[in-house]
């Protein structure tokens, strides 16, 4: 249509130049047309010629496809990986099976990679097409087609092809790697099953633990303790499983069903074992403390029926009387042996009543069986070496039971373990643990049982010093004072104290380092030398060794008094007469013999007596029928070492009263005087026998202040009765006072708590809870509060039976000085006898004699304090000599008449006693 209007147009527009422009735009349009024309003609027969073989392509690619689908497929079947060895065994050979897909894989590379380049290139030449289609295709929308589905397919293989190659990278790398993880997780779950099988069965063969003996609980405990610490690395093992297990899940492993079974038993079993362990480590504890040789079980056996033992919360045993539905502190054998040291009370002779009560004690505990070494061995066998470490009942019974049954091996018809231990438990609570607070020191236990057990004098005084002496085995006022304050409370616990001179030690120290001239520390020899000296606080001990030498003694010797033959025990031997013995008995009870007087000089024998000891008596005895009476006062011959006490200081103990008392009155009558008080030696009279009845009424009769010091033994019992009464008063009245006091602060509580519930409402049922437990510790305080008042009355009482026996012992002394006065009231009527008249008057010495002697007998103190009442005691002797054989000579007359001049100022002396 172009080239039919072309000559038209250009006609049309003439010759302009718009024409000549026209006809080169229209020539122009022809030739691109022309090639057009030519290159489409070209491009159709080119596609016509490669039409054939773009299908082929085609075709290769859906086969690629198809191919890639079938091996994708293929392992995604074998997916996920497996929980446990087999199955990745199994996945393992599977990869290892398909090694030929991946050099298939390879081989196909190839073709695939070009078979991509040949699309890419064909369609690159391919325009893009267009959204829509048109409805008929012509050749070149065909081709046109052919390219759009080559395109496509050539798409999705390169996806498929890729995908293929990294899944099947992936997953064998994924496979040999949990692989390695559940072999290792497989192989420590085995070595763990394995172990606590052993251990199990080792579990298995425990017996149970009521079946097992008491002696062997011990190596129980120990064996159990030795089985845990062996069975510890398995915790380790099961953290690691544990671990292993744990880290497989960032992997996406999955543990099969019979993996996660055998590591759920595994850590089961795990913790069923080391409760079974715990378990059986505590019921074994339980059955060592309940029943075991420290556990006070075994203690049960030292009771008999109706008697029961039991425990306090702080391990402090009572005793339990279901007949009489009674308890106390004291146990039965132990309260009966208490009763017993009453038969002691009349000896006369403190040293001797304490020290024979003692040794009834310690062959009672069976201290008497145990030896210095023995006992050292055992507190350095339980590490008792810190002196201020506090001792729990347990840890008492413990040590005691290791040293009874070490006796029990060497005497074991003597010892009765259960009841030896409970005996000497009873015993070391009531000396130094009065309170009963469960808990005494280290110290306390080794003076005590190093003092009442078996060995050299002298060696215990060395152990003794050992326990409180310093590294460099000295010690100062300080642990000397440790030292005597544990030792004196044996005799304290038996009444005793005040004869040693009461509760206070500091004379004791301080003699002692006066002795070694005030040094600041003390050695053990020099320690040693002065016990050898037997201080007032410490005489006790050396008597109780003397009292268990002498009980097995025997003397071939008649005793003059009771007749007994052989004696035994302690032999004295007067040194005044030939062949004159006194039993033990009869010294200790003050019976004489005629013609033997209490004040005689005499020597004590634990042991029989040798051929040299009985002539060096004999020439004593002879050497004394020929020495005055002055001799003897100016040689005494001391037993113990006298302590000044402190006046300055002072005591509620009633026994450190009384001692200070005694003290301050003897260093009176030393200070005016007075003879030595000495109760084993005679001493006889001074040299001025008138000088010293002055310094007696001087003495008696008020000089000095009365206010300062007491004047007479019965203004010291006055003294002391008024100051225990002031004191039990004072602490009845503080008790009520507090009674009172709580009683007023539990109404007050009660009061607050009712008032603060009706306020309240609804919140009165969760506080009457909190005043129920308020009410509650208020009863429990106050039920303690009651007992402690029991104590207290029952003190009370104890110290009123005291003060009973001191008033009737003050009304003896009173009876007896009224038989003096009565006396020297017939003294007076009958003086004129000495002026001339002898045939008017005559003295019935014998009553004199007889009152005496019961002064005498009475007041064992009276032949030390007081030696004119032997004085005159002998001379009433000798006046009835001279009456039945009245032609003795004149030496005996004169004798006669010295005597009653001596008589005569005796008299006043007494009457001048009487009246004060």
């Amino acid at each position: 249509s172009v080239d039919g209007n072309k000559s038209k147009m250009v006609k049309a527009l003439g010759s302009s130049e718009e024409a000549v422009f026209l006809q080169h735009r229209l020539d122009d349009m022809n030739q691109r047309w022309s090639d057009l024309k030519a290159k489409s003609a070209s491009i159709r027969a080119h596609l016509e010629a490669s039409a054939e073989r773009w299908s082929r392509l085609l075709g290769l690619l859906e086969e690629l496809w198809n191919w890639i689908c079938i091996k994708d497929e293929e392992l995604a079947k074998e997916m996920p990986i497996g929980g446990d060895v087999p199955t990745l065994l199994q996945q393992q050979n599977y990869c290892m099976v398909r090694t030929a897909l991946r050099s298939e894989l390879k081989e196909r590379e190839h073709l695939v990679v070009s078979t991509l380049d040949q699309a890419r290139m064909f369609l690159a030449d391919q325009p893009i097409e267009g959204p829509g289609e048109p409805p008929e295709l012509t050749p070149e929308e065909k081709a046109r087609g052919l390219a759009r589905a080559i395109r496509k397919q050539t798409g999705e293989v390169r996806e498929r092809w890729e995908r293929l190659k990294g899944h099947m990278g992936g997953w064998q790398s994924q496979v040999e790697q949990a692989l390695d993880r559940l072999q290792e997780l497989q192989s420590s779950m085995d070595q763990l099953d394995l172990r606590l099988t052993q251990a199990e069965e080792v579990k298995d063969t425990w017996q149970p633990v009521g079946d097992l003996l008491i002696d062997s609980l011990q190596d129980h405990i120990n064996k159990t303790m030795v089985f845990r610490e062996e069975i510890a690395p398995l915790r380790q093992d099961v953290r690691f499983v544990n671990e292993l297990s744990a880290e497989l899940t960032p992997l996406d492993i999955q543990l099969s069903s019979t993996a996660s079974r055998q590591l759920d038993q595994l850590n089961m079993r795990w913790k069923l074992l080391q409760v079974a362990v715990e378990d059986r480590l505590k019921l074994l504890q339980e059955a060592h403390r309940d029943f075991g040789p420290s556990s006070q079980h075994f203690l049960s056996t030292s009771v008999q029926l109706p008697w029961q033992r039991a425990v306090s919360q702080n391990k402090v045993p009572y005793y339990i009387n279901h007949q009489t539905q009674t308890t106390c502190w004291d146990h039965p054998k132990m309260t009966e042996l208490y009763q017993s040291l009453a038969d002691l009370n009349n000896v006369r002779f403190s040293a001797y009543r304490t020290a024979m009560k003692i040794r009834r004690l310690q062959k009672a505990l069976c201290l008497d069986l145990l030896d210095l070494n023995v006992a050292q061995n055992t507190f350095e066998q339980h590490k008792l070496t810190n002196n201020n470490h506090m001792l729990t009942v347990p840890d008492i019974i413990n040590c005691l039971t290791s040293v009874y049954d070490g006796l029990e091996q060497e005497h074991k018809d003597l010892v009765n373990v259960p009841l030896c231990v409970d005996m000497c438990l009873n015993w070391l609570l009531n000396v130094y643990d009065t309170g009963r607070s469960g808990k005494i020191c280290v110290l306390s236990m080794k003076i005590g049982l190093l003092s009442l057990c078996k060995g050299h004098l002298e060696e215990k005084y060395k152990y003794l010093f050992s326990q409180v002496a310093s590294a460099g085995d000295t010690c100062d006022q300080r642990q000397l004072s440790q030292l005597l304050r544990e030792a004196i409370q044996i005799p304290k616990q038996l009444g005793e104290v005040a004869a040693f001179g009461g509760s206070n030690i500091e004379p004791s120290v301080r003699s002692c380092f006066q002795h070694v001239t005030n040094k600041v520390e003390l050695e053990p020899k020099q320690f040693v030398d002065w016990m050898r000296l037997e201080p007032q606080s410490m005489v006790w001990l050396p008597v109780l060794h003397r009292v268990a030498a002498a009980e097995t003694a025997k003397h071939q010797a008649k005793c003059n008094i009771c007749k007994e033959c052989p004696i035994v025990g302690f032999r004295y031997r007067s040194l005044k007469h030939f062949n004159y013995d006194v039993c033990q008995s009869c010294f200790f009870s003050g019976r004489t013999a005629k013609g033997h007087k209490l004040n005689y000089p005499m020597v004590e024998y634990c042991t029989p007596t040798t051929s040299g000891e009985d002539m060096r008596d004999f020439t004593k005895v002879l050497k004394n029928k020929f020495r005055s009476k002055k001799y003897f006062a100016k040689h005494p011959r001391l037993v113990s070492l006298k302590l000044s006490q402190s006046p300055q200081l002072s005591h509620d103990d009633t026994h450190s009263r009384i001692g200070q008392y005694a003290s301050r009155l003897a260093q009176i009558e030393r200070s005016n005087g007075s003879l030595p008080t000495d109760s084993s030696s005679a001493t006889g009279s001074m040299d001025d026998e008138h000088a010293l009845i002055l310094q007696y009424c001087q003495t008696l009769g008020g000089t000095g202040s009365p206010c300062s010091q007491p004047q007479s033994p019965a203004q010291i019992l006055q003294a002391v009765e008024r100051e225990e009464r002031g004191e039990l008063e004072r602490i009845i009245a503080r008790l009520e006072e507090e009674q009172r006091t709580l009683q007023g602060e539990y109404d007050q509580l009660k009061e607050q708590h009712g008032k603060h519930g009706a306020s309240t409402g609804g919140r009165w049922e969760s506080e009457d809870s909190f005043s129920q437990v308020d009410e509650a510790d208020l009863l429990a305080e106050a039920k303690l509060l009651r007992q402690h008042k029991g104590r207290l009355e029952a003190r009370m009482h104890i110290l009123e039976e005291h003060n009973k026996q001191l008033e009737s012992q003050l009304h003896r002394l009173r009876q007896l000085l009224h038989q003096v006065t009565q006396h020297s009231n017939c003294f007076r009527s009958q003086r004129l006898w000495l002026t001339g008249d002898r045939d008017n008057a005559f003295i019935d010495n014998s009553d004199l004699a007889d009152v005496m002697e019961q002064i005498n007998n009475s007041l064992p103190a009276c032949s030390r304090k007081f030696p004119h009442f032997s004085f005159l005691s002998s001379t009433a002797s000798s006046h009835s000599d001279v009456r039945c054989n009245p032609l003795k000579g004149k030496s005996q007359v004169c004798e006669i008449v010295t005597t009653f001049t001596a008589l005569k100022n005796i008299l006043i002396f007494s009457s001048m006693t009487s009246n004060n």
